[in-house]
């Protein structure tokens, strides 16, 4: 005897998802990391506390990169310059006004747009060879010029004895709450930077990115939206660079040199373009050889890099993000599977 209508309907309606089944892993990932985080300074000496908050100014840094590089598709050779503004305009804020709180950081932020605003007009009409050449230009010219006005950066010698960051008036000179500083405002900026990307301006971005002919056709311009990203970047730039200034407390000319730069964009790479999250990775990389291995091999950390890098343009073409898109797409293909 067949069950009445009812009983069968109930049979065949799947069972409502539980609370848990609706948890997404993203944001509980993002959250256990944050609390990871947090907790550093209670389970790591002083020095690799040091290395991690410069692992996180220099994530900061590279991820202001890929919204050129990733999102945009403008490959950058100079951004270190809106680096080396934002943390002179940090350090100078520090020695002759303030050096209170998030101040000198925002100020940081508000020169490296300035600066990329003064320079981007140019720079963002040309494309190709001619852009590179042209950043590349700009970053040399900041360079030379924090090295000589000696009167206001310290020239060569750099600027030195910028007071430690304060909070309600009380100085910050231990290693953990230096740390907690950077940790917070630049999770703020890779959060600000994360809406960016995932905003329809973000998304005009990559379409001009893709075919910058058919955005045209649309209605868009692309001068604006491209210029818009390289302010932003240098804006993001300029607070990596404030965050510089706090944790040493020392900037010379080298922070906005070529060699900042192209260790940037090798963190992009080795991170993979366009991803965000993975010139974090990438940047870890440079900051743990360059700082926290390079003693150990003898001066012979530029040469690892550039073996890593090799390595990793062969075997991992589209960086740590591309290994991610892999698995997933592995994934897929298992479940699709019969």
């Amino acid at each position: 005897m067949s069950a009445p209508p009812a009983e069968r309907h109930a049979a065949a309606t799947p069972p409502a998802p539980g609370w848990f089944s609706r948890i997404r892993p993203g944001p509980v990932a993002a959250a256990l990391v944050l609390l990871a985080l947090a907790a550093v300074p209670f389970v790591v000496n002083p020095f690799g506390t040091t290395v991690l908050g410069r692992i996180l100014v220099f994530a900061l840094f590279a991820v202001s990169l890929d919204l050129l590089v990733g999102i945009t598709g403008l490959p950058s050779l100079g951004h270190a310059a809106y680096f080396g503004v934002g943390a002179y305009a940090a350090g100078l804020t520090a020695l002759h006004v303030t050096s209170e709180g998030v101040v000198p950081v925002l100020l940081a932020a508000g020169a490296g747009a300035v600066a990329a605003a003064a320079t981007g007009w140019l720079a963002v009409r040309s494309s190709g060879v001619f852009f590179l050449m042209l950043t590349l230009a700009v970053g040399e010219l900041v360079y030379q010029l924090a090295t000589t006005l000696d009167s206001v950066t310290g020239g060569s010698n750099g600027l030195f004895g910028i007071p430690a960051v304060q909070v309600a008036g009380t100085p910050l000179t231990l290693a953990g709450h230096v740390y907690w500083f950077v940790l917070a405002v630049a999770v703020l900026g890779f959060a600000a930077l994360w809406l960016v990307a995932a905003s329809p301006f973000g998304g005009v971005l990559r379409g001009i990115r893709d075919n910058e002919p058919r955005m045209r056709s649309l209605g868009y311009s692309p001068f604006r939206y491209t210029y818009a990203a390289f302010v932003l970047a240098g804006a993001f730039a300029g607070l990596a660079g404030g965050l510089f200034a706090a944790q040493v407390r020392l900037v010379t000319p080298s922070e906005a040199g070529f060699t900042t730069g192209a260790l940037a964009l090798l963190a992009v790479v080795l991170g993979g373009a366009g991803s965000l999250w993975g010139p974090v990775l990438g940047a870890a990389v440079v900051v743990l050889v360059r700082d926290a291995l390079g003693p150990t091999l003898d001066g012979h950390g530029p040469l690892v890099l550039g073996i890593v890098f090799v390595l990793a343009v062969y075997l991992l073409p589209r960086g740590f993000a591309g290994l991610a898109g892999l698995g997933r797409g592995r994934r897929r293909a298992r479940e699709g599977a019969p």
